[in-house]
């Protein structure tokens, strides 16, 4: 009753929800949204506002053309992450295909060990010679590695220990 001498608003009886009804809290700075929901509508909005601005500068663009084109572009999907629409592509249909195709054949078949050909999956061991073992195989004495392990430890060793001379000092 004090409020409404004072012109004062009456604080909400209780936290405000989102109004998605996603069951987290919301608050009058956002909409009565939470921010995760509110996050997500500003970038649909963002989104829209993109794809409305490329859809006319298509439009802007291919009308000096010739008047099919207005048409034809309408009818394309224009995908909103994409700033460059497929319409204008140079390139024909076929060849396009073809380097998709070729993008997925890099994919490599199951692993498998290079002595016994079994199939390690995640649990293969890579030696120092390049190739990837089971874990029977693993071990350098057990697959015949190439690689000189002892030429590897001695230039190690040359290496994080220097030799340090001292000069020679001129006897009395």
């Amino acid at each position: 009753m004090d409020h409404d001498k004072t012109g004062c608003q009456a604080p909400p009886e209780g936290p405000i929800l989102c109004i998605n009804n996603c069951g987290f809290f919301g608050s009058p700075a956002t909409m009565n949204m939470c921010s995760k929901c509110h996050k997500d509508m500003m970038l649909k909005q963002e989104q829209a506002k993109l794809a409305a601005s490329s859809i006319g500068n298509l439009m802007n663009g291919s009308s000096s053309s010739s008047g099919n084109e207005p048409v034809i572009a309408a009818n394309v999907d224009i995908p909103v992450n994409s700033t460059e629409p497929k319409a204008i592509s140079t390139q024909p249909l076929s060849a396009s295909v073809s380097e998709e195709s070729g993008e997925a054949k890099p994919k490599d078949g199951p692993k498998r060990c290079s002595s016994c050909n079994k199939r390690v999956g995640l649990t293969g061991f890579n030696c120092r010679c390049g190739n990837l073992f089971c874990a029977v195989h693993r071990y350098s004495d057990k697959h015949d590695c190439p690689y000189d392990y002892r030429t590897a430890a001695r230039d190690a060793i040359a290496k994080a220990n220097p030799v340090v001379k001292a000069e020679k000092l001129d006897k009395i």
